[in-house]
């Protein structure tokens, strides 16, 4: 399938690494030019030359002062897609977060997003064609007891999107938001077979996945691919009736509809 893609200008932020890296790859492969960001240059730089393509970015876009280095680079460039899929979780719990780490949590998961969309809108909306993408979790609206900052500014990002895409009706621009449930990450891998190992699951990762997604009807967790293909068809035209929604990919853990 053509996702029609061809010379469209996409900033990816976090693409240096992780599951931004596969959605910055992936559009690549679909003939996108891609603005590969890092929270450094020397990662923007990295995840270039990792990937074999794309145009290397960078600022610490915790910051209003990193947002506008990296909105400085972009400026010249005739960028139609946006992908805000930058954001971090930080452990911790009611009783260990206070202020500061609720602050910290919404800067890098709401602001971070937010500054970047408000310096590039008034292009984009002047654009024909647009899209702009948000990164979200199924923790947004189902969250854990754990991490609450971080569960509460994704859940104020899905707010956000939703608002934005009501603000920019009836122009070109397509807005939404993919919420991920768990992804199949290295990380995520290394921390279940440590648990797998003490609760005897087995010894190979397609032994242990099935007990680590035991709720998901698909009985194992998404890969980053598929979020990344998700990410890439709400950026072509076949997707431009999509505006405005909140797309789980969990497997199905948050609900079937029988």
């Amino acid at each position: 399938m053509d996702f029609a893609l061809t010379n469209k200008v996409a900033l990816v932020t976090g693409s240096h690494r992780g599951t931004g890296q596969i959605i910055a790859k992936t559009l690549l492969q679909e003939g996108a030019s891609v603005l590969v960001h890092g929270m450094t240059q020397s990662q923007a730089e990295a995840s270039t030359e990792q990937l074999g393509a794309g145009t290397p970015v960078w600022g610490d876009i915790v910051s209003g002062e990193g947002c506008d280095q990296l909105l400085g680079q972009c400026d010249a460039l005739d960028v139609s897609i946006l992908i805000n899929n930058f954001g971090a979780a930080d452990s911790g719990t009611w009783q260990s977060q206070d202020e500061d780490d609720w602050i910290l949590a919404y800067q890098k998961n709401v602001l971070s997003a937010q500054r970047l969309i408000a310096g590039m809108l008034p292009k984009l909306i002047a654009a024909p064609w647009a899209r702009i993408i948000n990164l979200g979790t199924v923790g947004s609206t189902s969250p854990n007891a754990r991490m609450p900052g971080y569960y509460a500014a994704k859940g104020a990002l899905a707010n956000m999107t939703i608002g934005l895409a009501k603000e920019v009706a009836g122009s070109n621009i397509r807005v939404n938001l993919v919420s991920p449930g768990m992804i199949h990450t290295p990380e995520v891998e290394r921390s279940y077979m440590q648990l797998a190992a003490k609760r005897g699951w087995g010894d190979t990762w397609a032994e242990v996945e099935p007990h680590v997604a035991k709720d998901i009807p698909i009985r194992r967790i998404s890969r980053r691919e598929e979020v990344a293909g998700l990410v890439a068809f709400l950026c072509s035209p076949l997707a431009d009736a999509i505006h405005g929604q909140n797309i789980r990919i969990d497997g199905g853990q948050l609900g079937i509809v029988d």
